[in-house]
C-alpha cells in the first residue's frame, strides 16, 4: 500500500492511496477461503472445493466486498501512520480499477481541530440557589388534597355551574370533514369546570347545563396544538352529560397521610419538601452549566470540522420543524436568511463546546463506569413505565443508541470535573427567577459584544 498527500486545506486533508493487485488477490483468496469452509460443491467434500474453482465461479461475486474490506484497511493504516485524528468518517472516491490491477483511490479526512483547553481553575461561575418555602409545601399539599379528594353526587336538580365536576361522555370530530381523530372520545370522563384542563372554550358552554342535556361543543384548537394534525382546527363534540358530582372537603392531617401511606402530616410534608428542594437542586444545576459553558465559549475560538457542524445543524433544524410543524409546507420549513445564519451560529457552539469537552475529559482521563451507564439505561426505561423490559433490550442489542445515551452522561461529567476546578459562588434567588427559562443569545450578537434581543429563533440556551 502507498499513499500519497495531494492537499492540505483548512482541517481537511487529501491522499491518492494505492492498494497492490498482489493485496487485492490475497483479499480474494483469504474471503474465498472463508467461503470454501462451509461450501458445498458436486464432486468435492464439504470444505474442500479448491481455491482456484472458488476463485473461478465466486471471485467476481466477493470482490465488492472484498473492495471495501481492502480500502477500510489501507485507510486506517494511512490514519495510524500519519497519527491523524478524524472528525469524521473519511470520503472515499475510486479513481483505478480493473481485475488484476492496482486500485487506485482518493481519500479526503476532516480532522479534529488542535487547540488549547483555557486554565480551568480560572473559570468564575454564580450558582443561583433557591431554598423551599413554606407557601409552596402548602399549595403542594392543597393540590395533593386535591387530586385525591373524594365526591359525590349532586342530587339536586339544578344547572351545572363553574366549580362542579361532571361526568361525561364525548365524541369528536374535525368540523371542515366530520373526521375522528384519537383522543377526540370519552366515556365516564371527569371535568371540573373552570379548570381550564380541556380545549378553550370547552368548559364554558357546559355551564348552564342539566343533567342528560347533550350539547354540541364547537371549538377551536390551539395553533399551539401537540397533535400537528389538530392544530388550529375546528371541531365539534357531542357531550352527554351523565351526572354532575362535587367535592367532598378534604382536611389535610395526619388521617389524612396515613391514606397515602405516611405516618403524619409531619412526614408528608418533609417528603414534599425534599421533593421540591430535588427539583430547585437540578435547576441549580442546570443554571450553573449553562453558566459554565458560557465561559467555555466565551475562552475558545478556534475552527471546527465543517462536516461536523453541517450534520449538528441538521439536527437542530429537525429539531425545530418538529416544534413548528404547523408552519410547515410540504414538509419544509421557510427559515429567513437571519433564522439561517443564527441556526448555523448555534451548531457551531454546540460542536465547539462538545470538542472543548472531549478534550477535557480526554486529557484528564474522565471514563463512563458500567454502573454510571446501568444508571443511565434504568432512567431511560423508567420514562416508558410498563416498557421497561424492551428499553433494556433495545440498548442491549443496539450498540449505537447505547453510545448515543453515553455521550450526555460523558458530558455531565466533565462538567462536574471542570466544576471541581472553578470558583462557583452561590447566590440565593427566588423561585421564580431560578425558574424562568432564559432565552439564548443571539450567538453573532454575543460575539459582537451586543444584546440579542431582536436575534431570531431564540432558542432555549442548550449544551
Amino acid at each position: 500500500m502507498q499513499a500519497k498527500e495531494l492537499k492540505r486545506e483548512d482541517l481537511i486533508i487529501q491522499y491518492e492511496v494505492t492498494v497492490s493487485a498482489q493485496d487485492i488477490d490475497r483479499h480474494v483468496d483469504d474471503r474465498l477461503k472463508e467461503v470454501g469452509k462451509t461450501m458445498k460443491m458436486a464432486g468435492f467434500r464439504p470444505g474442500k472445493v479448491p481455491l482456484d474453482i472458488l476463485k473461478k465461479r465466486y471471485g467476481k461475486a466477493v470482490m465488492g466486498e472484498v473492495l471495501e474490506m481492502a480500502v477500510n484497511e489501507a485507510s486506517a493504516k494511512v490514519i495510524q501512520d500519519n497519527n491523524l485524528r478524524p472528525a469524521l468518517q473519511p470520503k472515499i472516491e475510486v479513481k483505478e480499477f480493473d481485475d488484476g490491477k492496482d486500485l487506485v483511490y482518493t481519500m479526503a479526512i476532516e480532522l479534529l481541530p488542535d487547540f488549547k483547553v483555557m486554565d480551568l481553575k480560572s473559570i468564575k461561575v454564580e450558582k443561583p440557589v433557591a431554598k423551599v418555602e413554606k407557601k409552596t409545601v402548602d399549595e403542594t399539599l392543597e393540590r395533593i388534597a386535591k387530586s385525591n379528594r373524594e365526591t359525590e353526587a349532586v342530587t339536586e336538580d339544578r344547572a351545572t355551574k363553574k366549580g362542579d365536576i361532571l361526568l361525561i361522555d364525548f365524541h369528536g370530530r374535525t368540523a371542515k370533514d366530520n373526521k375522528p381523530h384519537p383522543g377526540m372520545h370519552a366515556h365516564d370522563a371527569q371535568l371540573e369546570l373552570g379548570s381550564g384542563q380541556f380545549i378553550p372554550g370547552f368548559e364554558d358552554q357546559l355551564v348552564g347545563k342539566k343533567v342528560g342535556d347533550k350539547v354540541e361543543v364547537k371549538v377551536t384548537f390551539p395553533e399551539a396544538y401537540h397533535a400537528a394534525e389538530l392544530a388550529g382546527q375546528d371541531a365539534i363534540f357531542d357531550t352527554e352529560i351523565k351526572s354532575i358530582l362535587q367535592a367532598k372537603a378534604t382536611e389535610i392531617n395526619d388521617d389524612f397521610a396515613k391514606k397515602l401511606g405516611l405516618d403524619s402530616e409531619k412526614a408528608l410534608r418533609e417528603i414534599i419538601e425534599k421533593q421540591v428542594q430535588t427539583e430547585y437542586d437540578g435547576l441549580s444545576r442546570q443554571k450553573v452549566k449553562r453558566a459554565l459553558l458560557d465561559a467555555l465559549d466565551d475562552a475558545h475560538d478556534f475552527e471546527i470540522p465543517a462536516g461536523m457542524k453541517d450534520m449538528e445543524y441538521q439536527n437542530i433544524l429537525m429539531q425545530v420543524k418538529m416544534e413548528r410543524q404547523s408552519e410547515l409546507v410540504d414538509g419544509e420549513l421557510k427559515l429567513s436568511g437571519e433564522e439561517e445564519e443564527e441556526l448555523h451560529a448555534i451548531a457551531e457552539r454546540r460542536v465547539r463546546l462538545g470538542l472543548v469537552l472531549s478534550e477535557v475529559g480526554r486529557a484528564n482521563n474522565v471514563q463512563i463506569t458500567d454502573q454510571e451507564m446501568q444508571r443511565a439505561v434504568i432512567a431511560e426505561a423508567q420514562r416508558y413505565p410498563g416498557q421497561e423490559a424492551q428499553v433494556f433490550e433495545y440498548y442491549r442489542k443496539n450498540r449505537q443508541a447505547l453510545e448515543a445515551l453515553r455521550a450526555p452522561v460523558f458530558e455531565d461529567k466533565v462538567v462536574d470535573f471542570i466544576l471541581e476546578l472553578a470558583t462557583v459562588t452561590d447566590k440565593a434567588v427566588s423561585v421564580e427567577d431560578l425558574s424562568k427559562e432564559e432565552e439564548e443569545e443571539s450567538y453573532l450578537e454575543k460575539k459582537k459584544g451586543k444584546k440579542g434581543e431582536d436575534a431570531k429563533p431564540k432558542a432555549k440556551k442548550k449544551a
